[in-house]
């Protein structure tokens, strides 16, 4: 990831935006930020909360359940708002959007500016027809098929501190089967060099 905060490069891609006259009349700075295709543009993790644009390449919006379980939520491409929800709403803990290709994005920080985005009213209607869109596409998705063993390789990505699984008999209650199943795929995915065994019952992710 790349942030850049030069001036003359914001103004030329503002300028540019489909969006250009309601960003001109927000008043706030806008920074550039560049990710590399599989890099997280927005995750619970998160320290930041931020509004994002894109302004180039395309990105993967996908809702990750407790037991790795993944929804596909949307696609995202140029013009897409990334943390619209988040101007109203505390931080899902579930959804990530992830860059499908080189990305680029115009930021801006939403605590910092929030006073200014909730009393701009044509700000406000942008957002409202962007959040009745995705309302709208959510209402139809469904979760992606996926084996037992994507589901914990899922939830070790998203669900684990580090990558990191620790406890057997915690994590498959998680990923809703028996201990003995988890175990299972877990010495398979050591075999296979999918995951390293750090411990007992204590096995950290290898891939992605």
């Amino acid at each position: 990831m790349e942030k850049i905060y030069d001036k003359k490069i914001m103004e030329a891609l503002v300028a540019k935006s489909k969006y250009h006259d309601v960003l001109d009349s927000l008043g706030i700075d806008f920074y550039l930020i560049k990710y590399e295709k599989g890099e997280l543009v927005s995750s619970p993790f998160q320290d930041e909360v931020l509004f994002q644009i894109v302004e180039q390449g395309s990105i993967d919006i996908y809702f990750i359940r407790d037991d790795g379980t993944c929804y596909s939520l949307s696609k995202g491409t140029t013009n897409y708002f990334l943390g619209d929800m988040d101007i109203f709403y505390p931080r899902s803990n579930n959804i990530y959007a992830e860059a499908a290709e080189k990305l680029t994005c115009i930021s801006f920080s939403i605590e910092k500016n929030r006073e200014a985005l909730l009393s701009n009213n044509r700000f406000l209607k942008l957002i409202c027809n962007s959040l009745s869109y995705k309302i709208g596409t959510m209402t139809v998705m469904d979760a992606a098929p996926a084996s037992l063993t994507e589901r914990v390789m899922s939830y070790m990505k998203y669900k684990c501190k580090n990558e990191t699984l620790k406890g057997i008999e915690k994590s498959a209650f998680h990923l809703h089967c028996s201990a003995r199943q988890l175990q299972r795929i877990l010495n398979q995915s050591e075999a296979a060099g999918l995951v390293k065994k750090l411990g007992k019952g204590t096995y950290q992710l290898r891939i992605f």
